[in-house]
Order: structure tokens, then sequence, then C-alpha cells
């Protein structure tokens, strides 16, 4: 059939395999929320917002529900959210959030990736202060007056908004978190997604055969089933 059949399965392939590590994640993101706050989303802020986000990553109805109920069950194992620092080769910072049912697994994991690469894990803390933790919420823009919107969400802690592509995106400190949510609610504002992103606050450059090398440590972290996001300070 071809080379450019067999490029587009591979990008096909590619997208499910990416999607079923999205509902993976998302899937325990349910559970913590339902075991730290019950299955009912109108009184549980965090699996409101975590139904939210599955929504936007089109996550299917049924498989959103099965989750929760699943989650509800006594017997159902619970996830715990670890977080790992350290650098990858090249002295680039390294943050590894997880969320795991076996911590020694993870941690092996996480320390082996790290050590193939060149690089080493490090302890709590150890280069967390170069991120910043901001909350990051995203919605479709209809027929927002951007100018005003600004001024109505500066008293809830917004830091900076954007737009791109048709779709609004909003920055707030992670202690705001909660207040923004609250005031998008209010305006019947339906979140596309909310949840909480790192930034770097300098940034290492590195030289094209340097960058492929953190790379792909990061791609092997990232196919890691435990691994949920991982965030680097490579300019």
């Amino acid at each position: 059939m071809g080379r450019a059949f067999e490029f587009r399965k591979e990008r096909k392939f590619k997208r499910w395999s990416k999607m079923s590590k999205v509902f993976t994640r998302l899937g325990k993101e349910i559970v913590i929320a339902v075991k730290g706050g019950g299955p009912d989303p109108t009184t549980n802020a965090k699996l409101r917002t975590v139904i939210q986000n599955a929504k936007g990553a089109a996550m299917p109805k049924d498989r959103i529900e099965a989750a929760i109920a699943r989650a509800s069950n006594k017997d159902e194992k619970d996830y715990e959210e670890v977080v790992y620092e350290g650098y990858a080769p090249h002295g680039v910072a390294i943050i590894v959030e997880t969320a795991t049912d076996n911590i020694n697994r993870t941690v092996a994991n996480i320390r082996h990736y790290f050590t193939k690469a060149g690089g080493s894990l490090g302890t709590s803390g150890s280069v967390s202060f170069m991120f910043e933790r901001k909350a990051v919420f995203r919605f479709a823009k209809a027929d927002f007056d951007m100018e005003e919107l600004e001024l109505e969400l500066i008293d809830f802690g917004l830091q900076d908004i954007d737009e791109n592509e048709g779709e609004i995106y909003i920055y707030t400190a992670f202690e705001d978190f909660g207040n923004m949510q609250k005031a998008l609610e209010e305006r019947q504002i339906e979140i596309i997604s909310a949840d909480f992103q790192r930034f770097p606050m300098s940034y290492t450059e590195l030289t094209p055969e340097q960058e492929e090398d953190v790379n792909k440590m990061i791609e092997r972290m990232e196919e890691d089933d435990d691994v949920n996001h991982v965030y680097h300070n490579m300019a």
C-alpha cells in the first residue's frame, strides 16, 4: 500500500496510544478524587474538575461513569500522587509527577530512567524551586469581551490571559485555583480543562545533539504508566 499508508497508520497508532495514556491518567485522577471527596461532582470540586478535563479530552461518557463507579468500591485500589525531581544529562532540571499504587516500583523505574540517560534522581526540593506552579484554565472563546473579562477576573487571582486558536487560557497562582474555578462557574463559562502546570523560571541552553539526549529520556518517562507529567527547563 505504499509508504504514505504506512506513515498514516503509524501516526494513527501513536495518536491512539497517546489517547489511551491520557484516559489512563484521567481514570487514576477520578479514583483519587472520589476516594478523597465522594462520587458526587456537585459536592466534590476536585471530581468536578477531573470530569471537565475528561470531557475536554474526549473521554467517553460511559468510561467516565465506569471509573467513578469503580472508585466508589471500597476494594478498588487507591493511588498516591508522588513528585520526583532530578537532573537530566547536560544539567537540565526535571520534575516528574506520578500517580501510583506501588511506590517501590515507581521510584525504581524513575531512578532507572535518570541513571540510564546519564542524569541523576535528586531529593525533594532539589529543583522545584526553579519552577513556578500555576493553575491553567481553558475554555472556548465564545463572545467574550477580552478586556472586560480580564478586569472581572483580576479580583479572583488572574495573572495572565491568552487566546489561541479560538480558545482562552487563564493563568493564576496555584493557591488561587479554587477562587478562579468558582468565578468561571458563576459566569456559566464551560471549562474545557483546568489543571496545574509547572513553568521554569530560567532555561538551560543546549545544542541540538544535547536536546536529543534529554528528549529521549523524557520520552521514556512519559511512556511509563505511572507518570502523569514531565516538566523541564530546557530552552
